[in-house]
């Protein structure tokens, strides 16, 4: 017979994110600290480790199979837990910095020329980091097509007059 104290037992011992990410590095052999940070997009947890090399791995490809795999276990416990972020020695940030450096730079083209530019393929979170980038921007627009591929191109142009 089930005890009905058992759902509420298992909602008290659902690990937390940083918990659980800590056991899930710590299985793998990283000794690492975390840090977790309220972001306006949501939770993010800062993992600082002399290995961040190997847990960034090519491409930040490694990183998002991390988070992808915590977010799965996240909310096998927890089904209404909020996405984490997941970010290693600031990667994430430093990233995000160079490529919206990159793209004011195609700005700057767009304002002297007038001619719109197509950026490369980005995932939503970035489409998203360079729409918010430009919302107020008096001159320069931005445009996504209305596709279902996973990674769209975001065009730059000047705003009608």
């Amino acid at each position: 017979m089930a005890d009905p104290d058992s759902s509420a037992n298992a909602s008290e011992a659902a690990p937390t994110a940083r918990a659980l990410l800590d056991t899930l590095l710590g299985y793998l052999g990283f000794v690492v600290h975390i840090e977790q940070n309220e972001t306006p997009a949501g939770p993010t947890l800062q993992v600082f480790t002399e290995d961040g090399d190997l847990l960034v791995g090519r491409d930040g490809e490694r990183l998002e199979d991390i988070q992808y795999l915590l977010n799965r276990l996240l909310h096998h416990h927890l089904p209404d837990a909020p996405k984490v972020r997941v970010d290693i020695a600031h990667y994430r940030l430093i990233q995000e910095d160079q490529m919206l450096a990159h793209i004011r730079e195609q700005a700057d083209r767009v304002r002297r020329t007038g001619r719109p530019v197509r950026l490369p393929p980005m995932n939503s979170y970035q489409r998203r980091l360079v729409h918010h980038a430009f919302k107020d921007d008096p001159v320069i627009q931005t445009f996504s097509p209305p596709d279902d591929s996973r990674l769209k191109c975001v065009t730059l142009r000047r705003r009608d007059a």
